[in-house]
C-alpha cells in the first residue's frame, strides 16, 4: 500500500472502513459507514482510484465487486506506528510509549497486560 500521506482523507476513511469490516466489503457496505456519505458513484470512483494506487484490489462475487486492502491490517499498523514515531517522537519507541502512558488513562488490567507484553519482548530478545 502507498504511504498514507499519499491518500486523501476520504481514501484513508475508506481504508479504515475496509479494515473494520474484516478486509472485505462491497461499495454499498463501505458507503454506509462513511461520514457524510457521497453518492454510490463517487464511492465507486474512489475505490477505482485506490485500486489504481495499489492500495486495494477487488474480486467479483456474483453481481457485485468485493474490495480488500492489499496490505494486511498488521502490516498497515506497523507502518502507521513507525510513521507516527518518526514524525512526532524522533523515531523513539520509548518516547512514544511514554507519551501514551502520560496522556491516556490506563486501568490496572491494561497496565498488567502491557507489563506482560514488555516481559514477552524481553524474553524474545534474550533467545539466541
Amino acid at each position: 500500500m502507498p504511504p498514507t500521506e499519499k491518500l486523501s482523507r476520504r481514501e484513508r476513511e475508506i481504508m479504515d472502513v475496509l479494515y473494520a469490516l474484516g478486509d472485505n466489503a462491497s461499495a454499498d457496505e463501505i458507503r454506509e459507514r462513511l461520514t457524510d456519505p457521497p453518492t454510490y458513484s463517487a464511492v465507486r470512483a474512489m475505490l477505482a482510484k485506490l485500486e489504481a494506487k495499489g492500495a486495494i484490489r477487488h474480486r467479483a462475487e456474483g453481481l457485485r465487486y468485493v474490495y480488500s486492502p492489499v496490505t494486511s491490517r498488521s502490516t498497515a499498523q506497523k507502518k502507521a506506528v513507525s510513521q507516527l514515531m518518526r514524525v512526532f517522537f524522533g523515531g523513539s519507541p520509548s518516547e512514544a510509549a511514554a507519551a501514551l502512558l502520560k496522556h491516556e488513562q490506563w486501568s490496572d488490567v491494561e497496565l498488567d497486560a502491557l507489563r506482560e507484553q514488555i516481559d514477552h519482548v524481553r524474553k524474545q530478545k534474550r533467545k539466541p
